[in-house]
């Protein structure tokens, strides 16, 4: 393959990249017009993008994913909620029904929690997420308190001084946590670094942790990290994870359960 075709079929992706970011989605018969390419061509530029971690498929649509410091806006990640996401809020949910206090992170995945939390028995829960307050506020009777700080619109999270400050004076049996990488080498990791701070004082809060995330954030490395493997107690992610990836992840520490 030459390296002019190459440059062209590079550029050609970061611009399908760019575009899949910037709408939240992308489904190859509505776009292949656009780039004014044949179906076939943007399948291919979708699987390279795909292969590069880039862009994930769930039914034959394309969504961003998290990667270095890009991070999906909280829109278009609700826009991606799957039947594994779901599946993982199911399975995450179980494992807080036998505590009496939770921390739940933010993120779209962790706000796949409040539907389940509705059936639960009424805890304590602390949460950095606004959405996830006002939704259990609104629609449970648990007893949750906000953690304070700068909020961050891509997410509706808390940061700062105050949400770390506020973090280390409170106990929780249990921290539910969200992530854009985990890998062997890296740990746990963050694009931002004072998501990456808030996410440590959590974990330090807390008695055990239970990760939350996609098959899709195994082997991404992120810019911030936040956690050592060995910190969490269980990752809960989909059954798309190989089990042999699944064995050399729980060889780090965590117990890892597919859903």
């Amino acid at each position: 393959m030459s390296s002019m075709f190459q440059g062209r079929a590079f550029d050609r992706q970061q611009r399908i990249l760019a575009y899949v970011r910037s709408e939240g989605r992308a489904v190859v018969s509505e776009i292949a017009d656009m780039f004014a390419i044949s179906p076939a061509t943007l399948r291919r530029d979708l699987r390279a993008l795909e292969s590069q971690r880039l862009i994930a498929r769930s039914y034959g649509v394309f969504y961003p994913t998290d990667s270095g410091r890009y991070e999906t806006p909280l829109e278009h990640r609700h826009k991606a909620k799957t039947a594994e996401r779901l599946a993982i809020a199911e399975a995450a949910v179980a494992m807080i029904a036998e505590v009496g206090t939770v921390l739940i992170d933010e993120g779209a995945l962790l706000e796949d929690l409040i539907g389940p939390m509705r059936r639960l028995s009424r805890m304590t829960v602390v949460t950095r997420s606004l959405t996830v307050a006002a939704e259990l506020g609104r629609h449970t009777d648990h007893d949750v308190i906000i953690v304070g700080g700068r909020l961050r619109p891509t997410t509706m999270g808390t940061v700062d001084r105050w949400a770390t400050s506020m973090l280390s004076e409170v106990n929780v049996d249990l921290t539910v946590m969200g992530t854009n990488g985990v890998s062997l080498e890296r740990g746990l990791t963050t694009p931002d670094p004072a998501v990456a701070q808030a996410k440590t004082a959590a974990l330090e809060a807390a008695r055990q942790c239970v990760l939350v995330c996609e098959h899709t954030k195994f082997g991404v490395a992120s810019f911030a990290k936040f956690a050592d493997l060995k910190q969490v107690t269980w990752i809960v992610t989909g059954k798309q994870l190989p089990r042999a990836a699944a064995q050399r992840y729980s060889e780090a520490g965590p117990k890892i359960l597919r859903v």
